[in-house]
């Protein structure tokens, strides 16, 4: 079941975040009824395109958790998780994301998402983003590297 608590955390960080010069996103990343992580958008303090709310929550509970599965994490995000932030969660195994506002709110102040979905959904090669194989000649066995040397 969805708490209504850690959503109006999850807000009240993004509104902090506004007061601070951010953007109006906040997260909260949740495992067993106890916040592990919280986090806004840190774009507008790094620079960095990637510091997003969701994604700096993944960040540190991985580092609390000591590990980078979050299964049985769930995420609540005061706007709809962009693509990044959502492949970010499926990778990382959390189970649940909620979201407050979704794009179609956020479309009138440049702040959906949808036409990155959009483009996603595309085929790679029919993407904005030329996306193409290049392997060197005599390249070989990279991941069977990773393979032997891995622990076990």
């Amino acid at each position: 079941m969805p708490n209504e608590a850690f959503m109006r955390e999850a807000l009240a960080l993004a509104r902090d975040n506004v007061h601070a010069g951010g953007r109006p996103f906040g997260a909260v990343l949740v495992r067993d009824g106890q916040v592990i992580a919280r986090a806004v958008n840190e774009i507008h303090a790094s620079n960095d395109p990637t510091a997003h709310a969701e994604l700096q929550a993944i960040r540190q509970a991985s580092q609390v958790l000591g590990r980078s599965r979050l299964d049985g994490c769930e995420i609540y995000a005061s706007g709809h998780p962009c693509p990044m932030c959502l492949a970010a969660m499926h990778l990382c195994g959390i189970e649940r994301a909620w979201f407050a506002y979704d794009n179609d709110e956020g479309a009138p102040f440049g702040l959906s998402t949808a036409a990155v979905y959009a483009q996603m959904a595309r085929p790679p090669q029919q993407q904005s983003v030329a996306l193409r194989p290049l392997k060197p000649a005599g390249e070989e066995g990279l991941y069977a590297l990773w393979q032997q040397v891995r622990p076990a």
